[in-house]
């Protein structure tokens, strides 16, 4: 009998196509971490590195408490700044901790690639063809990109349901209906029957709303727990949100988008910085053209890239008159602080709307 378990850390729903993947590539039972809640962060803090960045502590965190409940494999994606080191570091403070697993980095020199993700699928299952690994990892990146689409219609959308809850549960139901697709028709059909079914839940959208855009780095704009849920609050609001960062853009579409960042962004930078420094201020310039109301930035403490980016990005705030408010995150945050500061900016942005509107 076989009895290895495998597991992974949680970022936002993700990790609902990750079990997909692995349960379909295989032959070892997932474990998926538990939803990162606090403990997940005291854990991940008490062993950690004091100044390490936050995703690495809620990682680390996500480690432990799959390890407790009975994993021995663990799956770490890193790459695109520092943390794509974090994963050595990681490993020996488990093993320091007395943990007996086996570590697989799906990331090699900084740089996702087939060869490697099959390479690394292969030591778990030495039986697995390429055809069989092709096959469900295009259909998972499929179901990734079809998520990602249905996210951004909920972020534009949610405050202003009629129906409390009716976006969650119905997106709850189509996620759960996506992990029993096996073909590329049915999981096809299946999203634009749930697309149709978003469009059609009531919704009281004023034509003139608030219309923010989120930008940052990339775990704390995904795992929602590490921003404090501040999408969610921004909905209470009555906000429109847009947020750029997903996971179809970071594996697809990030790599084709540089030299249209940069001449876009030719009066305020030549080089990119790093991660998704680039990115995030080519994003503040673009939800200015587009006319949104206001901007957030959010981070972990210690994010080098973003820390890079922001006097830029103040600079293109500056010189469009765009407000824009900063949120970096560690393990002393108040979520009261976040609450009062997202109230104030609120205020502030609907005062502007009005006055503009007179």
């Amino acid at each position: 009998m076989d009895n290895r378990k495998v597991s992974f850390p949680h970022l936002g729903n993700y990790y609902i196509p990750i079990h997909y993947l692995l349960n379909k590539l295989i032959n070892i039972k997932v474990v998926p971490a538990p939803p990162i809640t606090k403990k997940t962060l005291e854990l991940g803090s008490k062993y950690s590195p004091d100044f390490v960045c936050l995703p690495f502590k809620y990682n680390l965190g996500n480690f432990i408490e799959a390890l407790n409940q009975g994993a021995n494999i663990l799956i770490q994606a890193g790459g695109g700044c520092r943390y794509g080191y974090y994963a050595e570091v990681q490993e020996t403070i488990l093993k320091s901790l007395g943990y007996d697993f086996e570590f697989y980095h799906l990331v090699n020199t900084d740089k996702f690639t087939v060869k490697h993700l099959y390479h690394t699928f292969k030591k778990l299952n030495p039986k697995l063809s390429f055809i069989k690994f092709s096959y469900y990892t295009l259909l998972t990146l499929l179901m990734i990109n079809y998520m990602d689409n249905i996210d951004d219609y909920i972020r534009k959308n949610i405050g202003f349901e009629v129906y409390k809850d009716s976006f969650k549960n119905l997106q709850k139901r189509m996620l759960k209906d996506f992990t029993n697709c096996n073909t590329f028709t049915n999981l096809t059909w299946k999203y634009f029957k749930y697309k149709k079914k978003f469009k059609n839940l009531k919704i009281n959208k004023p034509k003139n709303c608030l219309k923010v855009g989120v930008i940052g780095e990339l775990y704390t704009s995904m795992e929602e727990f590490s921003s404090y849920f501040l999408e969610k609050e921004l909905a209470k609001m009555n906000i429109e949100v847009k947020r750029f960062t997903n996971v179809t853009y970071l594996l697809i579409k990030k790599k084709f988008h540089t030299k249209k960042m940069l001449k876009y962004m030719k009066k305020y930078m030549k080089y990119t910085i790093g991660a998704d420094g680039l990115d995030n201020i080519y994003r503040a310039k673009k939800l200015i053209d587009e006319g949104y109301d206001g901007l957030i930035h959010i981070k972990p403490f210690g994010c080098t890239p973003e820390v890079g980016a922001i006097p830029i990005i103040k600079k293109v705030c500056l010189d469009y008159k765009m407000p824009i408010i900063f949120f970096s995150f560690d393990t002393q945050t108040s979520e009261e602080g976040i609450k009062t500061r997202l109230e104030a900016f609120y205020d502030m942005l609907k005062m502007k709307k009005e006055d503009h509107n007179d």
